[in-house]
Parts: structure tokens; sequence; C-alpha cells
């Protein structure tokens, strides 16, 4: 596979890195036609795990080729990265808070059931959330062809893998509590696997700003690891905790230990 990919463009390249990641969504959302519920612990295992690999590909294959390009372009090292970083942790944070307020606000009145607001309000974070995570993979897929010397497809394939991990959850998240309320399975399958369809088009935009724009990279590494970081912060660590704080530990520590590993052992 690592060495098909590398032969293709970085355009199919990415639309198979993030076509993959959809397909994970897919096949969570698909769960609605066959459970009522899902094992929470199984769940919450797949949000740990891919939390944690997330957030080892945050810095080996996205920070840290960052600050190490900063140097090759004659900048301060934790400059640009520092402040992308924080800026890409404040987009995922303000995309929160607008979702909050607007869809509070619009169908409150529509509405009075708070279990349906929490859905649509579920709905439109994920799939908000699923901009900066195809993003990063377009990035990590046009960084290769771009010239970065700690770029590789087992990087790139390696954030696409941890990202498709915990979409897996995530569509069956979507899908389960809109069929609670009342949506048919196929209403609850559709707006379940909506929220993966931005990643491919994200995915097309981060690889063109990664090949057009070299001097730019280190900006868009650093917000891409700042945006996934403040995901794995803000929504999967906290949802996997829920049940099980020891379960949810371990498929963290498990998840960067082996995305650690991977990228060390084959970089």
């Amino acid at each position: 596979m690592q060495n098909f990919l590398q032969n293709l463009s970085p355009f199919y390249a990415t639309l198979i890195g993030t076509g993959f990641t959809y397909l994970v969504t897919l096949i969570g959302a698909g769960a609605v036609f066959f459970f009522k519920d899902v094992n929470k612990k199984l769940m919450d295992l797949c949000l740990g795990f891919g939390a944690g690999v997330m957030l080892a590909a945050s810095f080996w294959s996205l920070l840290s080729p960052a600050i190490e390009l900063s140097h090759e372009l004659n900048r301060t090292g934790w400059g640009v990265p520092s402040f992308a970083f924080v800026l890409g942790g404040i987009f995922v944070m303000i995309s929160d808070a607008i979702l909050t307020k607007v869809t509070q606000k619009h169908f409150s009145q529509l509405q009075k059931n708070s279990s349906f607001r929490r859905s649509v309000l579920l709905v439109l974070a994920v799939t908000v959330h699923n901009i900066p995570e195809g993003l990063s993979v377009g990035v990590a897929f046009g960084s290769i062809t771009a010239g970065l010397e700690n770029a590789s497809i087992t990087n790139a394939m390696m954030i696409a893998l941890g990202i498709g991990l915990q979409n897996l959850p995530e569509g069956a998240c979507v899908a389960l509590p809109l069929k609670r309320e009342g949506y048919s399975r196929g209403k609850s399958f559709f707006y379940g696997q909506l929220s993966g369809m931005v990643e491919p088009l994200a995915g097309i935009l981060g690889v063109v700003l990664a090949m057009s724009m070299r001097s730019l990279l280190p900006f868009l590494l650093s917000f891409s690891a700042g945006a996934m970081v403040a995901v794995v912060a803000s929504e999967l660590i906290p949802t996997c905790a829920t049940s099980s704080k020891q379960l949810c530990t371990a498929g963290v520590l498990a998840g960067f230990v082996v995305m650690m590993i991977l990228d060390v052992a084959l970089s």
C-alpha cells in the first residue's frame, strides 16, 4: 500500500486517504441499521486509541517538521509554529462556541426537546471538526511533493489512520442519537455519514496549499497540529472518558505508542 501511494500524485493519494476516513465514518453511521445502541466501552476504546494516534501524529508528522522547515527557511524555529499551533486550537474552540450559540438560537424555538438540540449540535460540531482533520491529511501528502525532509507516506498514512479510527465511533454517535429522536434509519444514516464528506474537500485544499506555497508549510502544518490537539482535548478524550477513565487512558497510551513506534521505525 505504501509503495502504491508513493507512485500516485498527491491529489490521488489525498483522495484515497480522506476517502478512507470518510468510509470509516460511513461504516460507523451504518451501525444504525444493525443496532439500537453500540457497546459504549468498545466505542470509548476506539476514541481513545484514535486520540492517542492523533496526538502523536500532531507532533511527529506535523509540528516537528514545521519547526525544522522554519529553520531551513531561516526563520525562528518556534515563532510561526507556536503562533499557528495556537491559532489552530483557537479555530476549533471558536467554531464550537459559534455552533453552540447559533443552533441554540435557531432550534430552541422550533424544537423544545433538549436532546434534539444536542443531536443537531453534534452533527454540526463533528462536521466542522472534520475540516481541519481533512486539511491535516492533505497537508501531510502535499508536504511530500513540496520536498519537506521529514515528510513521508508513512506519516501521512498514519494521520489518516488515526483520524479514521476516531471517525468510526463518531459516525455511530451521530446516527444513533438521531434514530432515538425519531428519525428513520435512512435519514439517521444519511446525516451520520454527511459529517465525513467535508474531509476529502478539505484534504484537496490542504494539498493544494502545501504544494503551491512551500513557505506557508510551517504555518499549515502547525495550524493542523493545533486543530487536531484541540479536537482531541475538547471532544475525544472527554467523550471516551465518560464510561471508563482507565479504558480511555489505556486507549490513548496505546494509540500514542503505536504511532510513535511506527513513525520512528519506518522513518
